[in-house]
């Protein structure tokens, strides 16, 4: 029996090391290497989903349709019930999102300044452009944003202990949404925010040159979520 299934074993492992990268079945499984201060006690799901960790590849490899959607997903800090820890993820996702680009055009602006003379560093109008970005830019993104669908949740239950390393034994909820927003009107609102930054530029050259670092924003905000810059 053993050397059956030693024999099925090898034939599987074999197969897959013939099968390329576009016919892999990515499989979600509980890592149980990881040393946690706590312990699942209940879940929504027997597996943490894999679109907590990376919305958009779990998409793609799941057959979505990335062209006409764009992929998020938000996990809370760990609640006192279920049902706030659900409340704040679903109340939180515009908020995540309108971080993820504003993060996105604070790294674009940063990086014109390295060997790039589209934006002067040593301009004194830069630092307050930087400064909204960060106190600023999230918050006006949020109105932007239409259609951001909430299409799974995902909860657990845990058991924190102190014996695992957490500061003292006491339980909680987390809970994750995985979000779906159209596109088109993705790209729209990173391209107002990349206009409300140029904007707030106090000459005319330095808006231009603003304009030009963040020009096809929308473009490379969904080739930075790809990997692809």
């Amino acid at each position: 029996m053993k050397k059956s299934l030693l024999v099925v074993s090898s034939l599987l492992l074999l197969a897959s090391c013939g099968s390329s990268d576009k016919e892999r079945v990515v499989e979600e499984r509980e890592n149980t290497e990881i040393q946690r201060d706590y312990v699942v006690k209940d879940a929504s799901s027997n597996y943490k989903p894999g679109w907590i960790e990376d919305p958009e590849v779990w998409a793609r490899d799941k057959g979505k349709d990335i062209a006409k959607y764009r992929y998020f997903s938000f996990e809370t800090e760990p609640k006192v019930s279920r049902r706030i820890a659900c409340d704040i993820a679903k109340a939180n996702v515009k908020a995540d999102i309108g971080g993820e680009i504003a993060t996105f055009i604070d790294k674009q602006l940063a990086t014109s300044t390295e060997g790039n003379a589209s934006v002067d560093e040593n301009n004194p109008n830069l630092q307050p452009l930087r400064q909204y970005v960060e106190s600023t830019l999230a918050e006006k993104i949020q109105a932007l944003i239409n259609g951001a669908a909430i299409v799974k949740t995902y909860w657990e239950k845990r058991a924190y202990k102190a014996e695992l390393g957490a500061k003292k034994d006491f339980s909680a909820y987390t809970c994750a949404v995985f979000i779906r927003m159209d596109s088109k009107r993705l790209a729209d609102a990173v391209d107002q925010a990349a206009n409300f930054v140029a904007n707030q530029a106090g000459d005319e050259a330095t808006k231009s040159n603003v304009k030009k670092a963040l020009d096809n924003a929308a473009e490379n905000f969904t080739k930075a979520k790809k990997g692809e810059i």
